[in-house]
């Protein structure tokens, strides 16, 4: 798939005719404006007839899934793992910054009396996810004509559990449908572990259970409790007993994602037409279609064509730190000279993370020395070779915020087949 922009910057609709960019590219007629997804800019007057692609983002902290749909086919589709090292790396210069105070230095008079938070603050670890999510948001509207988007703000909705005579488009697609939200709500709750063996009986399928009969307790929340399926048949034929009362609090529901509605929030703000799901009805539509678990898969549920053709390609990406803001070593050496703690932006023509390839195979560049012998790994983070000489790698592109990996998926998978190659067991 090939992603073609007007010459006024407008996305169009991509082709798969490639006769045609290679005869558009040799005559002067387009320019390759990214090469990861391929995407060129056409530099003559065309028409910008466009049909209505959805795009479907499956939130998280950790990965993020997207997918942009039409009726028929899906036109990309995308699987994200997030950086999580902010937290230490914030609490890294905080002890940095308490152990200068303490050298002799100038003084400096206090600024607690004048700090304080703007509202709408965020802690630095929830901003740089919802920044990150809004900047792939922002790519895909760069080169696809997205109408409208889709974003998954939550597994459950904590206002149907108040009410459940809520009305809604959304909640009018079967009659079991409402308890797919407090089903997701419970094993939420339970931390997707079986209560009676806390995962021992190593039985992947969760059921929710009642405890006591559902004419007598009805579907509450609080009747309800996580059990394996082992444990679940088990405890129906006898063999077990739970030793778990009624009774549980609803006030796990406060650990709902913040960042997760900020996303929402903000990319109404920016982008306009921007609509709400929840995990419970993304997990319904998965399993009514009979499709497999995976991030680009709910987000394809979540653009609402989940039977539209799955793309050929799957886009493997992995947010990274590009850049140490730590200027010095700590230890000072002889003479009261501290060692710089940053390398040169080049080493022989090569930055961190570039992307290379070696022996036919797709590599970055995770260590530089001053030598030429560079340290190379694939995509997860596996070693090639840990001393390569740099004279032995071919150059691909430049290094970005985020690794970029393409997986050839089969051209036609079938609902019932599993989609390889998620970033779910990434380290």
């Amino acid at each position: 798939m090939v992603y073609v922009v007007s010459q006024s910057g407008k996305a169009l609709m991509p082709t798969s005719r490639y006769g045609k960019v290679r005869h558009l590219l040799r005559e002067g007629k387009a320019r390759v404006v990214r090469r990861e997804p391929f995407t060129i800019q056409l530099l003559y007057d065309s028409k910008e007839y466009t049909q209505p692609v959805t795009l479907g983002v499956d939130a998280g902290t950790g990965h993020v899934g997207l997918s942009a749909t039409t009726e028929k086919a899906e036109l990309f589709a995308a699987e994200v793992t997030l950086r999580r090292d902010i937290q230490e790396l914030m609490s890294t210069r905080r002890a940095a910054r308490r152990t200068r105070r303490f050298r002799k230095t100038r003084y400096r008079a206090p600024r607690f009396d004048n700090r304080r938070r703007p509202d709408g603050w965020l802690a630095p670890s929830v901003e740089q996810a919802v920044q990150s999510h809004l900047s792939l948001i922002r790519k895909v509207h760069s080169f696809l004509p997205i109408a409208k988007t889709v974003i998954e703000v939550a597994q459950f909705d904590t206002q149907l559990l108040k009410n459940p005579d809520i009305q809604g488009e959304q909640y009018q697609q079967g009659e079991q449908l409402e308890f797919w939200n407090v089903r997701e709500y419970v094993i939420f709750r339970d931390g997707h572990t079986c209560q009676h063996c806390h995962g021992k009986s190593k039985d992947k399928v969760l059921n929710v259970h009642h405890i006591e009969s559902r004419q007598t307790g009805g579907n509450a929340p609080n009747n309800l409790i996580t059990l394996c399926e082992t444990c679940h048949k088990a405890y129906h034929r006898g063999e077990i007993k739970l030793k778990i009362k009624r009774g549980v609090s609803l006030r796990d529901a406060a650990l709902m994602s913040i960042m997760r509605w900020t996303v929402y929030n903000w990319a109404k703000e920016e982008f306009g037409n921007v609509r709400l799901t929840y995990g419970y009805i993304t997990k319904n539509i998965r399993i009514r279609h009979g499709l497999d678990k995976s991030h680009a898969v709910d987000a394809r549920c979540i653009s609402g064509h989940p039977l539209a053709k799955p793309s050929e390609t799957l886009w493997q990406m992995r947010q990274i730190r590009r850049h140490n803001r730590q200027l010095y070593k700590a230890n000072t050496l002889k003479g009261g000279i501290r060692k710089k703690n940053q390398a040169p932006r080049l080493v022989k023509g090569f930055r961190l993370f570039d992307k290379i390839r070696y022996n036919g195979i797709d590599c970055f560049v995770f260590g530089r020395r001053s030598s030429g012998s560079f340290d190379i790994r694939k995509f997860d983070g596996s070693k090639v070779n840990a001393g390569i000489s740099y004279k032995k790698l071919t150059f691909k592109s430049i290094s970005k915020s985020f690794l970029i990996n393409q997986f050839k998926r089969l051209a036609a998978i079938p609902p019932t087949n599993k989609f390889v190659g998620s970033l779910a067991d990434l380290p």
